[in-house]
């Protein structure tokens, strides 16, 4: 497990940068005291923030950057004209292995257009897959594709279903996390023929990770498994749904106890329990969606996050990289074509 890393910061992606990436990243220094900063970006903006923090000072180098992709560009535009930005060059530097991992805050449909042509896709892999950590009644599970690949076939399902295994054992310390595959069943006949047949081919795999077979929507917020797998149209309605559903009890909640002096009271007594569910359910704790089935790692914030969700996500970056996620998948990709499991990869061969 490797121990001092070098972590690539784009500080100019957060809709509080550049303070919302040098407070997470002075909150990481504490957390991760031997991890190393490339901070890339405007230096005159940077420079006065990451002042305030000694220590961080001290582990950090700024690499100024003017050029800034924002969250109104297109993400072809970004890709043609992005390679010099604060966003490309944090990629550049886990290619060109100045670093050993990447975060940014900034465009989603930029960083994903980056580091898919700057990491290239990881041999034995067809596509890369959007994943993240959702809250749920046991803690969290992992899901994905939740939006890079929106029309999938049986063999990019199985690849996710490896690529999601790997992730859960690196971050949420499983050595044999379950999946299963969303479906509008768990019934074996249910389903159209791309999930069944990737169904077919998890159940042949021996690698570590548990198939459990298909999922229905409803187990995704109560944890029911470690690991849930989709495309990526399904995986970001799910998500979208999800997130829409907690600020819809959340706002439910704050009504009931507002709608009279009794309620009121009531609240003062609840005060502790609401307090942990707000906790459970703020996004900042579950931050950073991972590109997986690259040749370099690469972790998404929310654009919106503060210095404690960026944070966050720079501890989910610091985990992959620790567990080496890339040889991690690359080695059980390798087992899934000793075993046949993979119809392209048999063919491959």
């Amino acid at each position: 497990m490797k121990d001092k890393l070098t972590i690539a910061l784009d500080c100019m992606g957060a809709d509080g940068a550049p303070m919302v990436e040098i407070e997470g990243a002075a909150l990481a220094r504490i957390r991760y005291p031997k991890a190393r900063f490339l901070l890339f970006g405007r230096a005159e903006r940077i420079r006065p923030l990451l002042d305030g923090h000694p220590a961080l000072v001290a582990c950090s180098e700024i690499i100024d950057t003017d050029q800034v992709i924002s969250m109104e560009d297109k993400p072809s535009q970004a890709v043609r004209r992005g390679r010099d930005s604060s966003m490309g060059r944090a990629i550049a530097a886990v290619r060109d292995g100045q670093a050993d991992v990447a975060v940014s805050a900034g465009n989603t449909g930029a960083l994903m257009g980056l580091a898919k042509i700057m990491l290239r896709t990881m041999p034995g892999i067809a596509r890369p897959a959007l994943a993240s950590l959702i809250p749920t009644y046991r803690g969290e599970s992992v899901m994905l594709d939740l939006g890079a690949n929106i029309d999938c076939d049986a063999d990019n399902l199985v690849e996710f279903a490896i690529m999601g295994a790997a992730f859960a054992r690196s971050v949420l310390g499983l050595q044999e996390p379950s999946i299963g595959l969303l479906n509008v069943g768990v019934e074996d006949l249910k389903g159209n023929e791309t999930v069944k047949e990737a169904a077919e081919r998890l159940r042949a795999t021996r690698l570590p990770m548990r198939f459990v077979g298909f999922a229905e929507g409803d187990q995704i917020p109560f944890g029911k498994l470690d690991v849930f797998v989709c495309d990526g149209f399904t995986g970001n309605i799910a998500l979208k749904t999800l997130e829409g559903t907690a600020r819809f009890i959340s706002r439910l909640i704050g009504d009931a106890f507002r709608s009279s002096l009794m309620a009121r009271l009531g609240y003062l007594i609840c005060r502790r329990g609401i307090q942990q569910l707000k906790l459970h359910l703020d996004p900042n704790r579950h931050n950073g969606a991972v590109m997986l089935g690259l040749n370099g790692l690469v972790v998404k914030s929310h654009g919106s996050a503060d210095g404690e969700g960026f944070a966050t996500a720079i501890g989910v970056a610091v985990d992959m990289a620790r567990h080496e996620l890339v040889q991690q998948i690359a080695s059980d990709i390798e087992g899934l074509t000793e075993t046949g499991g993979n119809g392209r990869q048999a063919v491959a061969r």
